[in-house]
């Protein structure tokens, strides 16, 4: 089992020109294996293909990764092409993480998708990815997108790159199984997961299919310090089951703890996700890079 350590702030990388290519520059340096970017439109987040597209010209071996990106509401043909060029740039290093979107009005309407029609659009577009990735000309008459000998170039170095999904409910935990590549799960124990993993498995030989067993994955989110009680319902609402005492590793014993853990029930994908203690979203989570490499990246075999 190959073990690998990558990094995402919970905010996302510095807008700040200078603060975002230092930070690059310092993962790529100190060697994370991936670098991750969220999707929040609402939030103070770069748009995760524009940070990464950045990244990749400041980078040679740093795979690059959205955790995730929101798929429902996409002009599928036209996402395509825009990721297909990462790859291709990147000379094959892009790592696609797809999702529904969060839960969230403000974010939902920003894609023009009701909740209710997420899930199946996700599904078309995903498909449609993988066929426009790797065939000649597509054809496709859908529920929500149709086609007749599409062409969309340029094709991505990996053909297809392998799909990684998020999600914990098991209706989604279902979808890793019969359409993804790999799951990334996101504040979950490392127990959850190895039982989402089951669920997985089952869904994927129910559909003819197999999940790479180097393809399951896990955020592991932590912190410097005790997180604020006026943070805890948050994390709570992310996770009803874990007291978010336990859900958040406290300091970089506990980080490497939890990575351990995770490695022991078979989760190989690491990505650290620093949280700022005081809980404001705008702290520095890159500050000490380097004392979380020298946590965890010995751990990679």
């Amino acid at each position: 089992m190959k073990v690998r350590i990558g990094f995402m702030p919970a905010a996302g990388l510095p807008a700040d020109a200078g603060a975002f290519g230092a930070t690059v520059d310092a993962l790529e340096d100190l060697g994370f294996d991936s670098l991750w970017l969220s999707e929040r439109v609402s939030g103070p987040n770069p748009d995760p293909i524009v940070g990464l597209a950045v990244a990749a010209g400041r980078t040679t071996r740093m795979k690059l990764g959205t955790s995730v990106q929101v798929i429902p509401g996409r002009n599928p043909a036209l996402l395509a092409q825009s990721l297909a060029s990462l790859d291709v740039l990147s000379g094959g290093r892009f790592l696609p993480g797809f999702g529904l979107g969060g839960v969230d009005p403000r974010e939902q309407q920003a894609f023009g998708v009701t909740r209710e029609e997420r899930g199946p659009r996700f599904d078309e577009v995903v498909t449609l990815l993988r066929r426009i990735w790797t065939e000649d000309a597509v054809t496709h008459a859908g529920a929500y997108h149709s086609y007749t000998d599409l062409r969309v170039r340029p094709h991505p170095v990996q053909r297809p790159p392998d799909i990684w999904f998020g999600g914990r409910a098991r209706s989604e935990l279902r979808r890793v199984g019969r359409l993804g590549d790999g799951w990334l799960a996101s504040f979950a124990m490392p127990e959850e997961c190895a039982a989402g993993r089951v669920v997985i498995e089952d869904s994927a030989a129910e559909h003819g299919r197999t999940v790479d067993p180097e393809h399951y994955g896990a955020m592991v989110f932590t912190a410097e310090a005790a997180l604020p009680e006026a943070l805890l319902p948050v994390l709570a609402a992310r996770n009803p089951d874990v007291d978010p005492r336990v859900l958040i590793p406290i300091g970089l014993d506990a980080l490497r703890s939890r990575c351990e853990e995770f490695v022991a029930v078979g989760f190989s994908k690491l990505v650290v996700v620093p949280m700022a203690a005081s809980g404001d979203p705008g702290g520095d989570p890159t500050a000490h890079l380097g004392a979380i490499a020298d946590a965890v990246l010995d751990l990679e075999t």
